[in-house]
């Protein structure tokens, strides 16, 4: 008798983490790059990793009126900047958002972003079954040299 219910408990519990698995996100190293007074714009950085096969499909934040995903890419020769519509995700695998690649822009910015300052960021990732989910993270404003690279890489990086 007690068999009968071990299994169908059993399966909840697999479906259950099986659900859980799938919402999976993980973001590491979110920061902003702070601004002097009269800026509008800046570039916010991570890496991002998903569970499952998805794609970054928007970006918010309250102190920026227009937030997009940029990509920096040669076009001729010239290092262009633009934004891309969404990003994927591949299951398992690692996408950075640093300085002179894949980034968030954050334009029209509200006010000035200090060093030391908590950046809320709100990430909207859309599943192979077409279920959205938002991400919330506070990306901690770096100071304007910062190039998200470890001290003494030598490595240089885009400034917005």
């Amino acid at each position: 008798m007690l068999r009968s219910y071990l299994i169908p408990w059993a399966v909840l519990w697999a479906v259950l983490v099986s659900a859980n698995a799938q919402a999976q996100l993980i973001i590491k190293d979110a920061w902003v790059r702070a601004t002097v007074a009269s800026q509008k714009a800046t570039g916010a950085f991570m890496q991002l990793q998903s569970v499952q096969d998805a794609r970054l499909v928007a970006v918010q934040s309250p102190v920026a009126g227009v937030v997009e995903v940029h990509e920096m890419a040669m076009d001729g020769g010239i290092m262009k900047m633009r934004a891309v519509s969404s990003l994927a995700l591949p299951a398992g695998q690692g996408v950075e958002l640093k300085p002179g690649g894949l980034h968030i822009m954050l334009m029209d910015l509200k006010g000035q972003v200090r060093e030391g300052d908590a950046v809320p960021v709100t990430l909207v990732v859309e599943g192979k079954d077409g279920k959205r989910q938002t991400h919330e993270v506070q990306a901690v404003a770096r100071s304007l040299a910062a190039t998200g690279v470890k001290q003494g890489h030598g490595q240089g990086g885009h400034r917005h």
